[in-house]
């Protein structure tokens, strides 16, 4: 359900402008639990090369209804799409490699997958699969971690006050090294008496 949005923008996204290369990203759709009434910022970074727009989308889960937000350059210069609130979003240039989209007073209805391309001098575009928001939600609780099952300790013998069974685990093998240096002595005493 989550993928069907998705790609509705990118095949209307890439009608939009045809005869460049495109590349999707294949990471998974990262889940954000914001507060109503806060600030959420979502991150889009140019890892591979250097880019000179940033496209941003929004995806509605409940009507199914895929709308553009807004495109920004290097030169921090934005244009936003039809019918988009100006002081809602805030779409920027941040630091040499990165673009970000900034959704101002979240409320529930800016629930969905906010999802934004790259496009560099060539125009090859970089589609990444962006951030599903679910504002007032409460995340879920992760598994508990299970914690290796301890491993069998060796007795480690300290040099004072040594505990319960620990003198055994010096003895024997003491003993078994004496007893196997005396076999060797009376072998080869034999060996020499004759």
């Amino acid at each position: 359900m989550i993928l069907l949005p998705l790609a509705w923008a990118l095949l209307t996204a890439s009608l939009w402008k045809s005869g460049s290369s495109q590349t999707l990203l294949e990471d998974p759709i990262t889940e954000r639990y914001p507060e109503i009434h806060s600030n959420e910022t979502i991150d889009c970074d140019c890892v591979h090369s250097h880019c000179d727009f940033v496209y941003w989308f929004y995806s509605n889960l409940n009507t199914g209804k895929v709308q553009f937000l807004g495109k920004c350059n290097n030169a921090d210069r934005d244009i936003y799409g039809p019918d988009v609130k100006k002081g809602h979003f805030k779409i920027q240039k941040r630091g040499g490699m990165s673009f970000v989209l900034r959704i101002i007073d979240v409320t529930e209805a800016d629930a969905g997958i906010y999802s934004c391309v790259l496009k560099d001098k060539s125009q090859n575009e970089l589609w990444k699969p962006g951030v599903f928001l679910r504002p007032g939600v409460t995340p879920p609780t992760p598994p508990p971690k299970i914690k290796p099952k301890p491993r069998p300790s060796f007795c480690r013998c300290p040099a004072k006050n040594p505990p319960d069974g620990c003198g055994s685990m010096i003895l024997w093998p003491l003993v078994g090294l004496v007893a196997s240096l005396a076999l060797a002595l009376i072998c080869t005493l034999y060996y020499f008496s004759r």
